[in-house]
């Protein structure tokens, strides 16, 4: 059955912020659907910081970049409503890539999950969010129990799990925010020993304060002012997991990084990823999660917006910090 829906193209590449002249919202037919094809509803959609990456004309890049004229790419949930695969059955709950669209022909990395896991706790924990933060914790930082932890962009989707799951794991964890606010729900929600806001004028001293012992795991989410003081404060053997640097995806040039001489001189680890290429580590990941879950050693929340077209000015609350929690569009 042949139906009109709206969908928004990737029309102009950003230099520097994200503007609304980026995307054109537009109205698509759904396709007739070929032998082991499956149409899919979208209802809810991720809003993630690697969205800026994916705007860049970078073919070196982790991922190709979004093509002008294309649908802009997203993760997120929706229902099977037509399908020509037995593996995909009409009414079955998917998780995968989709897209800015009500409606997306089901790709081949799409995953039936059950209907009755909440929409919130898939898209915030047991999908991206959460498979990244398990995998740049405890496959590349790999934290020991006594320990101590910074992460920055502490109160997003993947730092708040971060912090919580070495909390889970026995080490001491310091947050870096950009609220009051959020440092608060850091402390005093999530657990955290310490949650500092970068904004302020003593972030140096107040960070020294809250790592007396130094600090061994650095989980970085987004560069910026924090980045120097927390590297300068890096126990020997300390190890850097480069997750994601958002305060330079808008920048044309790169803020200069720390010295390479402490890496040399203390011995230290830094390793960067993108999820993408750890998907094999799903079924281990989904297990500790739940397991974290279980046991009540994870909390999180959701900033949820509304109908497709909240996602084009949306998207930059990522970059000012304005979210509090997963950056979910309900369509």
């Amino acid at each position: 059955m042949l139906m009109h829906y709206k969908a928004i193209t990737f029309v102009k590449r950003p230099t520097t912020d994200i503007t609304p002249d980026t995307f054109e919202t537009i109205t698509l037919e759904t396709p007739a659907l070929k032998e082991g094809e499956f149409l899919v509803k979208q209802t809810h959609m991720s809003l993630d910081p690697a969205m800026r990456t994916w705007m860049q004309d970078n073919p070196s890049s982790y991922i190709p970049p979004v093509a002008i004229g294309e649908v802009m790419r997203a993760f997120g949930v929706g229902e099977v409503v037509e399908s020509k695969n037995p593996a995909f059955t009409v009414g079955a709950r998917v998780v995968g890539v989709t897209g800015w669209a009500e409606y997306v022909l089901g790709g081949p990395d799409m995953q039936v999950v059950p209907a009755e896991l909440p929409v919130e706790a898939l898209l915030c924990v047991l999908h991206v969010p959460g498979l990244t933060a398990y995998v740049g914790l405890m496959e590349i930082a790999r934290p020991k129990a006594g320990e101590t932890l910074v992460v920055s962009g502490a109160a997003g989707s993947v730092g708040s799990l971060v912090g919580q799951m070495a909390k889970a794991e026995g080490l001491r964890v310091v947050g870096i925010a950009g609220s009051e606010e959020k440092c608060r729900w850091l402390v005093e929600e999530l657990g955290f020993d310490a949650a500092l806001n970068y904004r302020s004028a003593n972030l140096a001293a107040e960070l020294a304060e809250a790592t007396p012992n130094g600090v061994d795991v650095y989980f970085e989410n987004t560069g910026g002012a924090a980045q120097h003081l927390v590297f300068d404060r890096l126990n020997r053997f300390g190890r850097v997991t480069v997750c994601g640097m958002i305060a330079d995806y808008s920048r044309e040039v790169p803020a200069p990084g720390p010295s390479w001489v402490d890496i040399n001189i203390k011995a230290l680890r830094v390793e960067g990823f993108v999820i993408v290429d750890h998907y094999d580590k799903i079924p281990q990941a989904t297990q500790a999660l739940s397991g974290y879950l279980q046991k009540g050693q994870l909390k999180y929340r959701a900033h949820v917006l509304k109908g497709l077209d909240s996602a084009i000015d949306g998207v930059n609350l990522l970059f000012s910090g304005e979210n509090k929690g997963k950056l979910l569009v309900e369509l």
